[in-house]
């Protein structure tokens, strides 16, 4: 299975490269159900990945003038903090359960997808609209990272273009750079608890990275909105497959799964409170702009 697990890790780098986005929802069914790793241990692994995967996107955006700092200080200080306590409160959050919130943001991402991403002019005047709600989201999505492994650029590129104003190339730069600092932060977070393979994640970045040149080419090969819709759809199926399957063991155990003592219980509510608010407040935003046109699905 090593070889199998080692050959699809081309296709994380496909999706990062060719979508801006997307390779982290692939990374953690990969490690659990071909590699074999258990889920806390797939989860941080995955956030190891993707972290270096993103950051040879986030070098080329940066070469091309696409990074804000500014803006990813801000959007990613906030998301340090909380993706480091989402990666401590993994240790307290049963693997199932982790899971389950895993393909919940699976499908959150391939509706994103199949949707695409609207576009905005990139020959306007922007600047900085609503720092406090960037501060707030970049405090969410770092939670969710930790949590549960996923990059959340879907929530990211959004709050950029939206919140910070950035157009969406400099939002797509932006949002890599702010990948890699959560998926970091949420890594050393669960270094406490959790025995990670390095060998193994170091096999599966260079074949990650191997397989961001081929999205490379892709990109200029291939209909983006065709290949994304068909991404998207794969994605919905595989978060199914698993909500089925993690879903019924859950329910079996279902008093150890879930959260029982008060700092989980309130941990767990303020996440899906704040989570619910930030799509919200998105949605509204994205309501706002009058733009048609869509784009790749970039950030994911």
């Amino acid at each position: 299975m090593l070889a199998l697990g080692l050959a699809l890790s081309i296709l994380i780098g496909i999706s990062l490269s060719f979508f801006g986005g997307g390779g982290s929802i692939l990374t953690v069914p990969l490690l659990v159900y071909v590699l074999g790793l258990p889920p806390k241990e797939a989860i941080a692994s995955s956030l190891l990945i993707v972290g270096i995967a993103s950051s040879s996107g986030a070098v080329q955006h940066w070469r091309a003038g696409n990074v804000r700092p500014r803006e990813a200080v801000l959007f990613g200080s906030a998301g340090i903090v909380g993706a480091f306590a989402g990666g401590r409160a993994g240790a307290f959050v049963d693997g199932g359960l982790l899971l389950l919130l895993f393909a919940a943001i699976m499908l959150l991402t391939s509706t994103a997808m199949w949707r695409g991403r609207k576009e905005v002019g990139e020959d306007r005047v922007y600047e900085l609209r609503s720092p406090g709600k960037l501060v707030l989201q970049g405090l969410v999505v770092g939670g969710f990272t930790g949590l549960v492994g996923a990059g959340g650029g879907f929530l990211i590129v959004p709050a950029l273009a939206l919140w910070a104003g950035l157009p969406m190339t400099a939002a797509v730069g932006t949002s890599l750079l702010i990948i890699v600092l959560n998926t970091m932060s949420g890594f050393l977070g669960s270094l406490g608890h959790v025995e990670v393979d390095y060998a193994l994640v170091a096999m599966v970045s260079g074949m990650a990275i191997g397989g961001s040149f081929i999205g490379s080419r892709l990109a200029t090969l291939i209909e983006p909105a065709s290949l994304r819709r068909a991404f998207a759809g794969f994605v919905m199926a595989m978060a199914c497959l698993i909500l089925v399957r993690e879903g019924t063991l859950v329910v079996q155990t279902l008093s150890p799964a879930l959260p029982s003592t008060w700092p989980q219980v309130s941990f767990a509510a303020a996440m899906l409170a704040l989570g619910i608010l930030a799509g919200r407040g998105s949605k509204r935003a994205a309501e706002s702009h009058s733009a048609l046109a869509f784009s790749q699905g970039a950030g994911i």
